[in-house]
């Protein structure tokens, strides 16, 4: 698909990876509709991006605004080429703590919610915006890429629940693909290794530099430029579908 005329809804969009994609697909000639509760982010946003870009206020864990805000995207530029799912939460807690508390079910069940249930519900709502696009060479309709993570294949200590979110996203991404298939969209799944985001706003700089270092090569930690360049290929190549891509620098994470 090309990315010049396109128009990407982008959840998670107000910040790090999402806003990543987002600039690049500006960049490209796309337009883009940003996804998040984050509503000051989500302005500063926009200053950034230009007139090109969309923001709205929604938590995926809400079926109503999703709905209301996949319809709204559509009727504001009249169709959606693409969609990044980059919202998503990560809190950590073990299983059974030192001092023997038991993991909180209230958080296992949100960190489900956000990242697996809600970016599904995205999916299905706009999957039945994309069926009605014209479709392109090889009858292409549109492009899905699902944010997952290295941690749904070598989750750490207390990561039971951001790794039962993320593998459940890397499990439905080929059968994605395959019920999309008839109606022309492609489904991908990214799953970032230890990327320089939000998410580790706050680790002191020799943390930062010890999880660099978990990297192969190159030694560095990932950026929301290397995940935009990769969220680019994906849509650009017809051939890319039901695939998981690691995004790590050849990193496998140790038990902690």
């Amino acid at each position: 698909m090309e990315i010049e005329g396109s128009v990407a809804l982008i959840t998670g969009g107000a910040s790090g990876l999402g806003l990543g994609a987002a600039s690049r697909l500006i960049i490209g000639g796309g337009s883009v509709v940003l996804l998040d509760i984050d509503e000051r982010g989500g302005t500063s946003a926009l200053e950034e991006l230009g007139d090109r870009a969309r923001f709205l206020v929604c938590d995926v864990r809400n079926p109503a605004m999703v709905a209301d805000a996949v319809a709204s995207a559509a009727a504001e530029w009249g169709k959606i080429d693409v969609l990044v799912n980059a919202a998503g939460v990560a809190p950590a807690q073990r299983v059974i703590s030192r001092d023997g508390e038991m993991f909180d079910l209230d958080l296992f069940e949100f960190v489900i919610r956000v990242n697996l249930v809600g970016m599904f519900d995205v999916i299905r709502h706009v999957a039945a915006v994309m069926a009605r696009n014209e479709g392109g060479p090889d009858g292409e309709r549109g492009v899905i890429v699902n944010v997952a993570s290295i941690a749904a294949f070598e989750g750490q200590v207390g990561q039971a629940a951001y790794s039962a979110s993320k593998g459940g996203i890397v499990g439905m991404t080929l059968p994605l693909a395959r019920d999309l298939a008839g109606i022309g969209i492609r489904v991908v799944a990214i799953a970032p290794g230890i990327m320089d985001t939000p998410l580790l706003g706050g680790a002191p700089p020799e943390l930062k530099d010890a999880l660099a270092g978990l990297h192969v090569f190159p030694r560095r930690l990932g950026t929301p430029s290397d995940f935009a360049h990769l969220v680019q290929a994906i849509v650009e190549n017809p051939l890319l579908n039901g695939e998981v891509i690691r995004l790590d620098a050849g990193a496998r994470m140790p038990p902690r």
